[in-house]
């Protein structure tokens, strides 16, 4: 093991802590599921699954969602995790004081200019909640596949090469679970 893995190690389970702390009493769609299993999955893809291994950016798939769903603001971020992370946790989340219809494409646009590391941590997002959609209610699951065919759209237009394996690994898994439903 060299000498900076501890320190980069604990980089990622102090996200994971913190994640787990800030979505603490959150589930997921199903109503059952603890919230903080998504992110800690998403991270797990990004790692396993897209095989990227810098720890910010499995920091940041970790914390992805706790500005856009809990009380954590970006101050707290970069106080923790630093100001990169931190940048893209934003650029990974809506912004809630918004009208939806705002909204949504300015957070579209904000993925479609953004660094690999930001476009990854959001193919690992779409990968989960696309593997979770079995445990979704029925009448959730048509939006949430509307939404990943959106986001999958939207990036493709400008995606950066260190992020193209994952892209077409997740649009395969999204035609395949197209085509099952």
């Amino acid at each position: 093991m060299a000498a900076t893995e501890p320190v980069t190690t604990r980089l990622v389970l102090d996200a994971i802590a913190f994640a787990a702390r800030a979505h603490q009493g959150q589930l997921r769609k199903d109503g059952k599921t603890p919230y903080a299993s998504h992110p800690f999955r998403v991270c797990l893809i990004v790692r396993d699954i897209f095989c990227v291994e810098d720890p910010r950016v499995l920091t940041a798939a970790v914390l992805h969602d706790t500005i856009e769903d809990t009380t954590t603001d970006f101050d707290d971020l970069e106080k923790h995790f630093g100001r990169e992370v931190a940048e893209w946790v934003a650029a990974l989340s809506k912004d809630k004081r918004r009208h939806e219809r705002e909204r949504e494409p300015a957070y579209i646009a904000t993925l479609v200019s953004a660094c690999w590391q930001v476009q990854v941590c959001k193919l690992g997002d779409v990968c989960d909640n696309l593997l979770d959609l079995d445990q979704m209610p029925a009448e959730k699951r048509t939006q949430s596949l509307v939404r990943a065919r959106t986001y999958l759209e939207a990036l493709k237009a400008n995606l950066r090469p260190e992020a193209r394996a994952a892209y077409d690994m997740v649009a395969e898994l999204y035609r395949k679970t197209r085509s099952a439903k």
